[in-house]
């Protein structure tokens, strides 16, 4: 049986409470909301912790233009005027895991790959890798860097949307695009100051805008991504006026890709514009072998779930979202 380790536990009233304690407790302090990806990873000692930070206090309300990090991905998902975001949150992982996941940890979500995501006693065995005790990525030896990539459901349509992400640290709140919280690095992948709390997400409404979020995996539940197309678009009426398309699990980081959304706007969308416009969105794609199944076939069904996204979003297979423009 694995077992977590030895830990303080804190409990701060506030955000700005919570991120003094952080600051005070240094590298060895983390933020706990839901847990659901953090304590089987503890238990694994693919973290060196001492100190967790409860974030219980954390806002959980939901409405058309505002989600409090507190929020569970199960409500989240239940609110369909969020349109794309609602939908990528109701494709995390199981039911139970969403009953406990929270909006802001799905955001902070810790990069993954095979080499990574075992036991101690697994890694061990063969060396450990780069991102945790080992000193060279498992994946491409010959690399520099670490290349687990992001996981997260809901980061990539929450780019593909505009939405913007509220901090708080030991000193005061910012707000800033929540592209601005990622780096293309598979250990140092947050670009957050460590000690910054998540206390929320923005999301802007635009009248007549439609999103949608497909998710490949191998199983219909509890997986983690395979690749994951966000799409953000709004028409004018048979024309794209403007879109935004974002991926999941195909770099270290929720990987926008904008040549794909430019290619679109102007364009009416026939089936040849869209197969032209997954093609630029699969190319900066780089699934490597550090996740489920063949990356050479993950490669390829990126330009697949972009296809669909686009369809989805665009109403296209009769499943429009939209947003509220209220």
């Amino acid at each position: 049986m694995l077992r977590l380790p030895r830990f303080r536990y804190l409990r701060p009233k506030s955000a700005r409470e919570a991120a003094r304690m952080a600051a005070d407790a240094g590298s060895k302090a983390m933020f706990v909301a839901g847990g659901t990806d953090l304590f089987p990873k503890l238990k694994r000692r693919q973290f060196d912790v001492d100190t967790l930070i409860s974030l219980e206090f954390l806002g959980r309300d939901v409405s058309a233009d505002h989600v409090g990090a507190g929020a569970t991905l199960a409500d989240i998902a239940k609110h369909h005027e969020l349109g794309g975001y609602a939908q990528a949150a109701g494709l995390v992982s199981s039911p139970p895991l969403r009953n406990a996941g929270t909006a802001g940890g799905n955001l902070c979500v810790d990069t993954r790959c095979n080499y990574y995501d075992m036991t101690y006693e697994w890694r061990k065995a063969i060396g450990y890798c780069m991102k945790k005790d080992g000193e060279i990525c498992l994946v491409a030896p010959s690399s520099p860097r670490c290349w687990a990539v992001s996981s997260s459901d809901t980061a990539p349509m929450a780019i593909a949307l505009g939405a913007t992400v509220l901090l708080a640290g030991p000193d005061g709140e910012r707000e800033a695009p929540v592209e601005a919280l990622y780096r293309d690095d598979g250990i140092e992948y947050m670009a957050k100051k460590p000690e910054e709390v998540v206390t929320g997400l923005r999301l802007p409404r635009a009248a007549g805008s439609r999103s949608a979020y497909v998710k490949l995996r191998r199983r219909g539940s509890i997986d983690f991504p395979i690749a994951g197309a966000a799409v953000w678009v709004q028409m004018d009426g048979d024309s794209v006026a403007a879109c935004r398309i974002a991926l999941s699990a195909v770099a270290s980081h929720p990987l926008e890709v904008p040549a794909a959304a430019e290619f679109l706007v102007g364009k009416r969308l026939d089936a040849e514009t869209v197969t032209a416009a997954a093609e630029l969105a699969a190319k900066p794609a780089k699934p490597l072998d550090n996740a489920d199944l063949s990356h050479f076939w993950r490669k390829r069904m990126v330009r697949v779930v972009v296809e669909q996204a686009i369809a989805a979003a665009t109403g296209a297979d009769g499943s429009t979202v939209k947003l509220s423009t209220a």
